[in-house]
């Protein structure tokens, strides 16, 4: 069994955030294209019609803010670098994670510790092993500060319920540490009137920053622009991020700007392009789970985001016959057997042992800009064909897998 991916950086050939796999807004195309003349570089930390956009954006969502206690970045990465370099000590994230927060705390010398997360739902650590995680790190001589979570979670698109939410802040509370919510995907709840959803900076409002990747929802992964909101007694955090990201030269570009400005005061045109694209990504999703749950595979059902994750391991001895045995091969062989990307699950802090893969929706809606379209304009997308040959596609890899398995069980 091989301990290292060889040939496959875990930066370098790590999985961007799921695509919606859909053409741009005409109207954010057309505001990005009017500003795309201006001459001068945005402010670090973003201007003040970005800052007032946010600030408004978050206000909507139950969580009021100042424009001096929230910056703006090329991206959430760029966030969570200055982030981390600010706080100082040793990062907890749950297991699995974002693929993208682990390399930023390495990057910057800072010990990563995963904690594993409760039966429900992935994003947020179990409260008990947090503990136990914090207690084990500081008798080590660790010095634990920070600590990750999505409610609403890539990886595993589960929407984490306030119960255990509460449970999890009020243990990281006790144990002092400084919590980013990472809440790219809030805003793809698959069924908003049916969720319960809590910000952790509504529970513990002097000690969670709130970061938000505008690719959620709102803009093409293509034009990277995030916010961070500070608590508003932040001891000097939000000055502190601001120097890191200006020694990064992270400023957003000024048409982008413009953009993310004009998306985050959600005019009607914008909401309900938002609105159609959780719809669509829904029904994928829902279709994708029937699939490899019923050939055998265990999923989560998918709550939120562009994506699902698929532990595979019911089917390992088909798998070991086709050589797979790890996380790595299993990635290898169903971007193969896909023709679509099949992250592995140690991508996200996953064992490299365990087979386990994100599947996103986005490659499934068509291979061209008319036939993604056509994916959004359609009441019955899963019947269109381009989409009924890629689902079949997907069947086909997993029945195949669930037959193997059938034929390599020992007789009873």
């Amino acid at each position: 069994m091989r301990t290292d991916p060889e040939g496959h950086g875990p930066v370098r050939y790590g999985p961007p955030l799921p695509d919606d796999g859909l053409p741009v807004l005409p109207e954010l195309a057309a505001v990005l294209a009017a500003a795309a003349a201006r001459p001068r570089a945005e402010p670090v930390g973003g201007g003040t019609p970005l800052l007032e956009a946010a600030c408004d954006y978050a206000a909507r969502r139950g969580l009021p803010a100042e424009p001096d206690h929230v910056a703006a970045a090329p991206g959430a990465p760029s966030l969570l670098v200055a982030l981390t370099a600010a706080l100082g000590g040793d990062v907890l994230v749950p297991r699995p994670c974002a693929a993208w927060w682990a390399p930023y705390a390495r990057l910057l010398g800072r010990p990563v510790f995963h904690v594993a997360t409760p039966a429900e739902c992935g994003g947020v650590p179990d409260p008990y092993a947090l503990l136990e995680t914090v207690r084990r790190v500081r008798a080590e001589g660790g010095d634990p500060r920070l600590l990750v979570l999505s409610v609403a979670d890539d990886p595993t698109a589960t929407v984490a319920p306030p119960e255990v939410l509460h449970e999890t802040v009020e243990a990281a509370a006790g144990e002092g540490l400084h919590l980013v919510s990472d809440e790219t995907w809030r805003d793809t709840v698959h069924a908003p009137r049916e969720t319960v959803w809590l910000s952790p900076a509504e529970m513990l409002p002097d000690r969670v920053t709130v970061v938000t990747d505008l690719a959620g929802s709102l803009l093409p992964t293509g034009w990277p622009a995030a916010f961070a909101r500070f608590p508003a007694n932040g001891d000097g955090l939000h000055a502190r991020v601001l120097d890191v990201l200006t020694a990064l030269g992270a400023r957003i570009a000024a048409p982008v700007a413009a953009a993310a400005a004009h998306a985050l005061t959600e005019p009607e045109p914008v909401t309900a392009h938002r609105a159609a694209v959780g719809r669509l990504h829904a029904r994928v999703a829902d279709a994708v789970h029937a699939v490899v749950v019923g050939a055998g595979a265990l999923s989560r059902p998918p709550r939120a985001g562009r994506h699902l994750y698929v532990d595979l391991d019911p089917l390992r001895p088909a798998l070991t016959a086709h050589g797979v045995g790890d996380a790595q091969d299993l990635e290898d062989f169903l971007t193969a057997r896909l023709g679509m990307p099949a992250p592995g699950g140690h991508r996200f802090g996953d064992d490299l042992g365990a087979l386990r893969v994100r599947l996103s929706t986005g490659p499934l809606l068509g291979g061209s800009d008319e036939e993604r379209a056509e994916c959004l304009t359609s009441s019955t997308p899963l019947d269109l064909p381009h989409v009924q040959r890629a689902l079949l596609t997907l069947e086909s890899v997993f029945d195949d897998l669930r037959d193997d398995a059938q034929r390599w069980e020992p007789p009873r």
